[in-house]
């Protein structure tokens, strides 16, 4: 068996123990997972990123895989998962980097953009639009779109009650976990059985209590963020939306120039919402041309 075209390494950063792959050498591009998946998300784009002379580093983020898993709600707002992304590219000794971001892990990526600038040379987002900080408390308005009828918002209202989303996924943790990556895939096939296995292997090992806190802040992060209100995310930006993803529609993205002015705006056609795994080779080109140049420095 061939080994692996990346090294696993462990830091402490912001206070936890972080787990993080990492291969290639040269201008640093950390790559931000989602909910529910971990570094294993971005196994297509780390070789092309190393091939293309960057240095790919991925972490699993806070409460995922083989990163800590703190205990409390509060431990995943929007400040701690910031903090995780300022305090690994410390500890690397990095004082620069490409971010690229999918789902939860672009929320993220948007935020160190915004609150850390100094830090960030470029911003990838796949499938999540920046469009500021919203001038009204999030769940609250969630719950107006669903009662009007935007169902596809529904399960983040379920996800952020303590221990209810936990309750249905221990049923069946294999089923569940399946139909979530499948009912929202363009193509429900875009994960092997072994692949699937990794992704089932960490969340049996580690629950999906510190996953689904991140949506149990969502109110808290918007009260405690009410000075970016009117920031923007100055460096170049890449977006990249897809036509199949039924929850983050293209749509989302209209008018996001008064946020990113430089920003630069894709579309993946016949894909869903797990970009980067459905899409692989597009997705890639994509990122190398966004980024390629960095790897000449």
């Amino acid at each position: 068996m061939s080994a692996e075209p990346w090294q696993h390494r462990f830091v402490r950063a912001n206070g936890i123990r972080i787990h993080y792959v990492e291969a290639g050498q040269g201008f640093p591009v950390v790559l931000l997972h989602g909910f529910p998946e971990l570094w294993f998300s971005w196994r297509y784009q780390i070789p092309a990123l190393a091939g293309a002379g960057l240095r790919a580093i991925a972490p699993d983020l806070r409460g995922y895989g083989q990163s800590e898993k703190p205990p409390r709600i509060e431990d995943y707002d929007i400040h701690h998962l910031v903090g995780d992304v300022v305090g690994l590219l410390d500890a690397l000794g990095i004082e620069r980097a490409a971010l690229v971001g999918h789902d939860w892990g672009a929320i993220v990526m948007w935020m160190v953009a915004v609150m850390h600038p100094e830090r960030v040379e470029r911003v990838a987002s796949l499938n999540v639009p920046y469009r500021g900080r919203p001038g009204f408390p999030p769940t609250a308005r969630l719950r107006e779109m669903v009662e009007a009828g935007a169902q596809q918002f529904n399960y983040v209202l379920v996800f952020q009650e303590p221990g209810r989303a936990e309750a249905i996924f221990a049923q069946d943790m294999a089923g569940r976990l399946r139909r979530l990556y499948e009912g929202v895939a363009g193509r429900p096939d875009f994960l092997s059985d072994e692949d699937f296995q990794v992704y089932l292997r960490a969340f049996q090992e580690g629950g999906l209590t510190g996953p689904l806190n991140y949506y149990r802040n969502v109110d808290r992060n918007w009260e405690t963020t009410q000075h970016l209100h009117e920031r923007q995310v100055t460096c170049p930006a890449l977006l990249v939306m897809t036509d199949r993803d039924p929850v983050l529609r293209p749509e989302m993205a209209e008018g996001m120039e008064r946020w990113v002015p430089r920003l630069r705006l894709e579309t993946v056609r016949d894909c869903g919402h797990w970009t980067q795994q459905e899409r692989p080779q597009e997705v890639n080109r994509l990122l190398l041309e966004f980024l390629g140049d960095l790897g000449r420095r």
